[in-house]
């Protein structure tokens, strides 16, 4: 034992002292916020491996925990969504469905966490919606925090609406079927659950306004502009036209370049709307791009004498509806950029025509700028000079190639819309099997959840929706670490006695209470154990003591083994008290203040409401 151990031995007679302080140490810390929370964590697993109260072995078995493997794959899932495209596709159809209501995303958002985690892993279905929230919160222009914490609160919440949504009920079930043969139903949790998720989303419709940090403006302020200021500084909403390609039409079957349309018409196809598996999807705008039948053509129309009937007629085309919003909607996977000459380029005193630039780079340009003033009329033509911008139109990866790869331009501007690029847009539909298959294998129980997670990581890899440098990039190491840092309180708690300690001194002080007084009793110790370990080692712990009490007083002891279950889940309160909280706490840039604040009035809501329906769904 080392000089550490004998030091610690020497100044406590009793272990679970030392844990208890340690624990309110952290505490501190964490609220004081100096230390990042994972820094602390690191601390906690350093005194507890020098005081000899744990093992080496000990400290660090949270690194080979299933759980923190589940919760790092569960990221790499989410990034999948993202570069895929279907983050953001579930979060415009949930802007469009509240239309572009805070409070209607809020509802909707928790009905469906709550409802997916009614059936599956609540830490898997809010690993899918983190970045589905940050979209959205970017989209609308707020702040994270408003809508992190009632997505962890519905992940929560979900694991009461079913037996099996979450691992605390099947623990507290099978010892109730141990001790009294008696079982918990699939949909026992139901009438409760509901209550309580419309207690929660009326309670979040509230206490988000809380969350809301003085700088929030300031932090979500960005110098980008977005691709419709872009279109407006360049006049080109003025020229924007959109064709449809109708049977029969000349273009199909032909390359853009065949077509020489912007030589003989001054039109500039920029990108190519298409119908592809039941959605439409955005083609960048290629000199080897192929026209087909039903395509829908964004064009740039420069010249300001050309007759689009006559054109439309001659090529059998349809003119569709320009709308401002035509370019954002296509952002992506279509971007926009503006590039400035670098002063000893080539390219100065050449034309965009000369330089043949869609071939060359894969880009459109749609605008010249020079001296500050943006050039009329056939730009095209005209030769570049030193200092001048141009605004180029095409796929995200040529604009940023443009960075690394060409000695001519340098990237000046990004428009805001680069966070919505989408490398892997054309492999959604892989992605969503990959999620279908990771859901069903949950369901089913066919395998453990962890497993099921790495095969649809390994499906999301070799269907190319993620590559290795954005898997172990998308992963929240310190969110990791901060869960691994705090799980050895859970064994150091229960190998020094101060559980046992804790229980026998609440025991004490309720035996002699009324029944909805034991009821209230069981819940505070659940939640406060809760706070300090994992809440299937807290339903573990407690669900003997409430079926033990209840035998002993000669009454039902369902009610007080759903007391129990409800209470494990109830877990709202610290950011350290289940890992779906701990998931939200880095992207929502929370403090460990802001769940204390939010979290306790409503655990305390939990509870009233849970004491009053409880007795009355399964009499005593």
């Amino acid at each position: 034992m080392s000089q550490f151990t004998h030091l610690f031995d020497a100044l406590h007679p009793e272990p679970w002292l030392w844990v208890i302080l340690l624990l309110a140490a952290a505490v501190i810390l964490f609220i004081r916020n100096t230390i990042r929370m994972d820094i602390v964590a690191v601390l906690v697993m350093l005194v507890f491996s020098l005081s000899g109260i744990l093992t080496v072995e000990e400290v660090f078995a949270g690194f080979s925990d299933p759980n923190i493997i589940l919760i790092a794959l569960l990221f790499i899932v989410g990034e999948g969504l993202v570069r895929t495209g279907v983050a953001y596709q579930v979060s415009e159809w949930l802007l469009k469905a509240s239309r572009n209501s805070e409070s209607r995303v809020l509802i909707f958002m928790m009905l469906a966490v709550a409802g997916l985690g009614a059936f599956m892993s609540s830490t898997g279905v809010v690993a899918i919606f983190i970045p589905v929230v940050l979209m959205i919160c970017q989209q609308m222009n707020i702040s994270p925090k408003r809508l992190m914490m009632p997505l962890s609160v519905a992940g929560l919440i979900s694991g009461m609406l079913t037996l099996i949504a979450t691992a605390p009920n099947l623990v507290v079930n099978a010892e109730l079927v141990r001790e009294t043969d008696m079982r918990l139903k699939l949909f026992d949790f139901t009438p409760i659950g509901l209550a309580i998720l419309l207690l929660g989303i009326g309670y979040m419709l509230v206490a988000r306004r809380w969350l809301k940090s003085d700088k929030e403006s300031e932090m979500h302020s960005t110098d980008k502009r977005s691709m419709n200021d872009l279109i407006y500084e360049y006049g080109l909403q003025l020229r924007a036209q959109r064709f449809v390609v109708k049977k029969g039409s000349s273009l199909i079957g032909k390359h853009l370049d065949e077509l020489h349309l912007r030589s003989k018409f001054g039109l500039n196809v920029l990108a190519i709307e298409r119908w592809k598996r039941f959605r439409p999807i955005f083609i960048s705008a290629l000199g080897s791009s192929e026209v087909r039948e039903k395509d829908i053509l964004l064009m740039d129309s420069s010249d300001p004498e050309l007759n689009l009937a006559e054109f439309c007629q001659e090529y059998n085309l349809e003119r569709a509806e320009i709308r401002a919003q035509s370019f954002s909607e296509q952002a992506s996977s279509i971007g926009m950029a503006e590039l400035i000459l670098v002063p000893d380029s080539d390219c100065i005193g050449k034309s965009t025509e000369e330089l043949h630039f869609r071939s060359k780079y894969g880009l459109n340009v749609v605008g010249i700028k020079r001296d500050g003033e943006v050039l009329d009329g056939h730009f095209v033509e005209m030769p570049y000079k030193a200092g001048d911008l141009l605004l180029v139109v095409g796929d995200w990866k040529l604009i940023q190639q443009m960075r690394t790869h060409s000695k001519d331009f340098f990237v000046l501007n990004y428009p805001s819309e680069i966070t919505r690029a989408v490398p892997a847009q054309s492999q959604a539909p892989y992605a969503l099997l990959s999620i279908l298959v990771m859901v069903l294998l949950m369901v089913t129980r066919l395998v453990p959840n962890v497993v099921a997670a790495l095969i649809a990581c390994l499906m999301l890899g070799y269907f190319r929706c993620v590559d290795s440098k954005s898997a172990y990039e998308s992963i929240h190491w310190s969110s990791l670490v901060l869960i691994v840092g705090m799980m050895p309180f859970s064994l150091a708690l229960q190998k020094t006695g101060g559980v046992a300690m804790i229980v026998d001194l609440m025991l004490d002080l309720v035996g002699g209470m009324g029944k909805h007084w034991i009821l209230i009793s069981l819940f505070i110790l659940t939640a406060v154990v809760g706070l300090f370990i994992s809440n299937t080692a807290t339903a573990i712990l407690i669900a003997p003591i409430a079926i033990t009490m209840a035998n002993q007083l000669n009454l039902s002891p369902v009610p007080f083994a759903m007391v129990v279950a409800i209470a494990a889940s109830a877990a709202f309160m610290t950011p350290v008290s289940s890992p779906v909280n701990t998931m939200v706490f880095g992207p929502g840039g929370y403090k460990f203040a802001d769940f204390v604040k939010v979290g306790v009035p409503f655990t305390i809501l939990v509870m009233l409401v849970s004491i009053f329906l409880i007795p009355l769904l399964f009499p005593f």
